[in-house]
């Protein structure tokens, strides 16, 4: 599955910044030659604003500026440096010149901490070294989704998802990044990926509860019954390849990966991830208070065609792709 990745969003809730965040975000998309996200509250387009006037705003773009001195003195020293006798050697995770290693910014070696509570940040790094042309990712809504690209709310729609693309697509294999919660409104889908001898990666992160509804309105409804899901997932297991594991350390998810793309590659997979319930990422909690000042807001009583058409068709935002 292919996901369109935004450089850049700009989310126009109150009418008085909306000029500015559609300025910088069309100026990024220039600056950059990439997609950016315009979000546009379906309550601002019948508001009239002095900044949308007939005679719009003029935003010009600084030109790019190149020190050309620099540019070729850089090039004429990596010449020189190259020119000589030297050997270079570049693997996946290092490159060697000479006797000396260096490792790219950002990928320290590291060392596994022992039995170390499992963080989900964790997770989806090992996760992304799963991704390949042979693979096809799926991000329930939740913490993961923020890993990705989020636009719509719904929850459960993975685990069916998963089952309808491992049917379509059978020379590849999906892993699926599913919270409990969404898990317990489609579980009944896992049967029929058994009967239709699926070979699934299934990562069930299970954090006890709505965690993406907790950041959005704290209340103890969102707390749901923890249940055993590895065991759930072996008791309807009566045909077809399976296997479970539950995880709740770095060590223990190591081990569980290499068995499921190893010796269980023709099974289906189901890995319970146990995390805190307060592990999540910042964007997460960001769009949570976003998302809680937007539902706090006065209703407008006003509301222009374009809105009734959104309200009709349940669309709450307006997305822009440029």
């Amino acid at each position: 599955m292919e996901h369109l990745v935004f450089i850049d969003q700009a989310v126009a809730n109150y009418l008085e910044y909306a000029h500015e965040l559609i300025d910088t975000a069309i100026s990024t998309a220039l600056k950059a030659s990439k997609p950016v996200n315009i979000s546009i509250s379906c309550n601002l387009p019948a508001i009239p604003h002095p900044t949308f006037g007939s005679d719009p705003v003029r935003f010009t773009l600084s030109p790019k500026l190149s020190n050309k001195m620099g540019l070729e003195a850089t090039v004429e020293a990596a010449a020189e440096f190259l020119n000589k006798d030297k050997t270079i050697i570049v693997q996946p995770d290092q490159v060697s010149i000479m006797n000396g290693i260096f490792v790219p910014v950002g990928h320290p070696l590291k060392t596994v901490e022992p039995k170390q509570p499992l963080r989900v940040d964790v997770l989806l790094q090992y996760i992304q070294n799963m991704l390949s042309s042979e693979t096809t990712i799926f991000a329930e809504a939740g913490d993961s989704w923020y890993e990705f690209h989020m636009q719509h709310g719904s929850i459960g729609w993975s685990v069916g998802a998963t089952l309808g693309d491992a049917q379509a697509v059978p020379e590849k294999r999906e892993i699926a990044c599913i919270s409990d919660g969404s898990f317990q409104v489609t579980a009944q889908d896992v049967p029929v990926m058994l009967r239709c001898g699926q070979k699934s990666i299934i990562f069930l992160i299970n954090n006890g509860g709505y965690t993406i509804e907790v950041e959005i309105h704290d209340r103890p409804y969102h707390v749901i019954k923890n249940l055993n899901y590895t065991g759930l997932v072996e008791a309807i297991h009566n045909k077809g390849k399976c296997w479970t594991a539950k995880v709740c350390c770095e060590e223990e998810l190591i081990k569980a990966i290499e068995r499921a793309t190893g010796a269980m590659k023709d099974c289906l997979c189901f890995i319970e991830v146990i995390v805190h319930k307060d592990d999540t990422s910042k964007e997460l909690l960001e769009c949570g208070c976003r998302v809680a000042a937007t539902n706090g807001r006065p209703p407008y009583p006003q509301y222009s065609l374009l809105q009734l058409q959104c309200l009709q068709h349940g669309n709450t935002n307006i997305y822009l792709h440029i």
